[in-house]
């Protein structure tokens, strides 16, 4: 087995080397990509003196030298990525001693796409820990809830299956290149937000995946006060917007693929017109409501009323 890591870098300089030191621990990683996203505060300088002095490491930009997004910098890495299987990580973040056991044994099956695990979450900043709380609440795992593989997990992820969990992280994920490349897959650029959970949904759709370790963190999470994923609170106008993009573009892919489930098209559009009568205010909200579920009476299940009405913006 052999892996090439990709890393997004954008202003972290001061966490980029553990980052890259949690990687070079492992054998099988031949390749890591440190890919430059248009960083202005020493990012630059610090990942070419780690690649000067690892030969394995390759510091990247994008051929314009500007900042593209994560999703972009992830696909740039997946085009890429010259090993058989491909892993992630986010340059503040780093992979534990246990990340790849799991894979070491799953994958010497060539019927299985990829392996995902569990990630934990550790504080650097108090300020970064009460930021994140607001959002996320809950300083456990970041994990499903029970094992599954192949279509169970996109059964899932799509919400089909509550019981499962609806979110694993990708940089707790290692996947065989040919599959990811075969199915034409790659992250939607588009998406500033929910990004890497769109691209899970697809994959478990396309790639036969299995869960690994999903009670014990395979990777760690940093927080800050800087991280992206907490950037928008609960509940706000930005929070329903997200929403609306992430399931219009969940919606737009599964109305193109032939045997999907019928429950799932229909949940990844009923959850995107939830999201955009969330993100409207004041009469118009109840007014758009009205008008989408005279066309979509499930709209008036409590799931979805309670979804798109909740909160008075």
């Amino acid at each position: 087995m052999t892996i090439s890591v990709i890393i997004p870098v954008y202003n972290a300089a001061a966490f980029i080397e553990k980052a890259v030191n949690s990687v070079l621990q492992f054998p099988e990683v031949k390749e890591v990509l440190l890919i430059d996203d248009g960083s202005t505060d020493g990012s630059i300088e610090v990942s070419k003196k780690i690649s000067e002095q690892h030969d394995r490491v390759k510091f990247v930009q994008h051929p314009d030298q500007k900042n593209h997004g994560v999703s972009a910098t992830r696909n740039y890495g997946m085009d890429l990525a010259s090993q058989e299987f491909i892993a992630f990580l986010d340059a503040d973040d780093y992979y534990l001693p246990n990340r790849f056991d799991a894979e070491r044994e799953y994958l010497k099956n060539p019927e299985i796409d990829g392996v995902f695990g569990a990630i934990g979450v550790e504080f650097v900043t108090e300020a970064g820990k009460k930021k994140y709380l607001s959002v996320i609440n809950d300083t456990g795992l970041t994990t499903v809830r029970h094992h599954a593989e192949g279509m169970e997990v996109f059964y899932g992820l799509s919400q089909m299956n509550l019981a499962f969990g609806t979110f694993f992280s990708l940089i707790a994920t290692t996947l065989r290149k040919s599959a990811v490349d075969k199915a034409g897959l790659r992250l939607n650029e588009t998406l500033r937000m929910h990004e890497d959970r769109d691209f899970i949904v697809k994959l478990s759709y396309h790639c036969h995946l299995k869960s690994g370790f999903i009670d014990q963190a395979v990777a760690m999470r940093t927080g800050h006060e800087n991280n992206t994923f907490s950037s928008v609170q609960n509940k706000s106008k930005a929070y329903y917007r997200n929403q609306e993009r992430l399931f219009y573009s969940l919606f737009s892919w599964a109305r193109k693929q032939k045997g999907i489930p019928g429950e799932a098209l229909e949940m990844f559009k009923l959850k995107y017109l939830c999201g955009k009568v969330a993100s409207k205010s004041g009469a118009n909200k109840y007014i758009s409501y009205a008008l989408y579920s005279l066309a979509n009476p499930k709209l008036l299940k409590t799931r979805y009323r309670y979804f798109a009405l909740k909160n008075k913006l």
